[in-house]
């Protein structure tokens, strides 16, 4: 069988929506494969690609990365290269920056533009999360060219090959300078300005997918593979904190590889970093295991007494400001998040009779593509009263923390509607066999009865003509943090809705 155990850098240029609904079309694939023992370029691969409609490349489009529509012309379609495209990136370690929230979802969009199977990676490397967590600010805003210039690497270019290959040169640098620090922290590290609280804080509780950092889910085969990756690794005599290699994220028993090592934890060991990151992640949206995830049909049945638990969930003009309070709590793995409180427990909000604004929405995704659904309403005066004042004790407590990252205020007031603010309500999801799934508790209510909504295919569209703009609905949600990928806020997580019927 070929031996696939290369990481495989790539990037792509795309056109740039200039309208609602418009997509990316691509208009440039990059790659280089790169051995993990060696770190040297084995094999590279470069090409334009001519999007079947030449207007979606705007002026816009060519000021970000200078492809113009002469340049693609005789370019190759991405039909003529998915084969290459497919051999190159399926079954190998997946790297780039900032590629489970741009490229990956862009090389699957292409597939799927001609009915083919997306390639899969068997682990994947997102430099922008990694090195934000790991290396810190100490290049401003993270991106490509902000670490190109810390490094004197030179310009970025916006075209997939060069990027590809600066992208490769920054994770060698960066991995260069924690292997020094780890080395000799007292010296090297003892007038870093890097808080060590920005080392590791995400997003929060749950089973749910990962979106910012993590791997797609592996076959038990591409586990096998992994493992006889790293014995051959340990038999080149390559040690465990080889600065390429604990980068990837991947779905191995992560303990298995770290017991090994010391207790003391390693400042340079980056594949329990990934690990962390990514299983705080993948938590996302959920508190507790979900119910065994057997069929069911689209069905209704009668809820019972007390299904809502009010003694848990307090109404905003019940809440006393005063009582609110936010704190550092554990998390996981020694790192920490910001827990928002009512009178020293967990604080849980029920707010009543909310108008949606706006229905279902699927425009954010996880690393797989998978959609998460959220949809958005319009916000009660105690409601904005309470969440404001929350939304303020987390930021400070954030920025006391030294976290650089934008803080996005939990209530929306946009220039010309400030008197009609909105929330986001957002369903934690879980993934069962590859299908992601809401574990949200939806109940209809009808007059004097209320019934427990039962889903079969727990598809999007399910839930479009029940949350539709104008319907009034009961929210019973907990209020949570994150920090990630350079932004920080609350967010509001729905585990029951009550929606009335019209």
């Amino acid at each position: 069988m070929e031996d696939r155990s290369e990481i495989v850098f790539f990037d792509v240029e795309t056109t740039i929506p200039t309208r609602t609904g418009q997509g990316y079309a691509l208009l440039e694939f990059g790659a280089i494969l790169v051995c993990p023992r060696k770190l040297v370029e084995q094999e590279n691969y470069s090409t334009l690609v001519r999007p079947d409609d030449l207007s979606l490349i705007s002026q816009l489009s060519v000021r970000c990365n200078g492809i113009t529509r002469d340049a693609v012309t005789s370019a190759p379609t991405f039909a003529d290269i998915a084969d290459k495209v497919f051999d190159i990136l399926h079954g190998r370690i997946w790297a780039g920056h900032n590629i489970l929230k741009f490229d990956c979802p862009r090389i699957r969009e292409a597939f799927a533009g001609i009915n083919r199977p997306a390639p899969e990676p068997k682990g994947t490397i997102d430099t922008l999360a990694l090195l934000t967590q790991r290396f810190g600010r100490r290049a401003g805003n993270m991106k490509m060219a902000s670490l190109a210039t810390y490094f004197g690497l030179g310009q970025q270019t916006h075209r997939s090959l060069d990027d590809v290959r600066m992208n490769f040169e920054v994770l060698k640098y960066c991995a260069t300078v924690l292997f020094l620090e780890s080395s000799l922290p007292e010296i090297l590290t003892e007038n870093s300005w890097v808080s060590p609280n920005t080392a590791i804080r995400s997003r929060t509780n749950g089973n749910a997918v990962l979106e910012g950092m993590g791997s797609s889910t592996d076959t038990p085969s591409s586990s096998v593979k992994i493992e006889s990756l790293m014995k051959s690794i340990a038999e080149d005599n390559i040690e465990s904190d080889h600065p390429i290699f604990p980068l990837v994220s991947r779905n191995v028993e992560i303990p298995q590889l770290l017991e090994t090592n010391s207790s003391r934890p390693d400042a340079f060991n980056l594949v329990q970093l990934s690990a962390e990151v990514r299983e705080s992640i993948q938590l996302d949206d959920m508190e507790e295991e979900p119910g065994s995830a057997d069929s069911r049909q689209s069905s209704v049945s009668t809820a019972t007494g007390g299904y809502i638990g009010c003694t848990d969930f307090l109404e905003p003009n019940n809440i006393s400001i005063s009582s609110v309070s936010v704190i550092l709590a554990p998390f996981y793995r020694g790192t920490q998040k910001i827990q928002i409180l009512h009178n020293n427990a967990e604080l849980q909000v029920c707010s009543r009779c909310l108008k949606v604004r706006f229905g279902i929405s699927t425009r954010f995704v996880d690393y797989a593509g998978r959609p998460r659904l959220s949809f958005v309403v319009d916000a009660s005066s105690d409601l904005c009263q309470l969440l404001d004042a929350i939304d303020n004790l987390a930021q400070k407590l954030n920025e006391d923390t030294g976290s650089m990252s934008e803080w996005r205020p939990v209530v929306n007031r946009k220039p010309g509607f400030m008197n009609c603010p909105t929330i986001r309500l957002n369903l934690p999801t879980v993934v069962d066999a590859n299908i992601s799934r809401w574990v949200t508790e939806i109940y209809q209510k009808e007059s004097s009865t209320t019934q427990k909504l039962m889903f079969s295919r727990f598809d999007a569209a399910e839930l479009d003509s029940l949350i539709t703009p104008g319907t009034l609905l009961d929210a019973y949600f907990s209020v949570d943090s994150y920090d990630y990928q350079q932004t920080a806020g609350i967010r509001l997580v729905a585990k029951k809705l009550v929606v009335h019927s019209s």
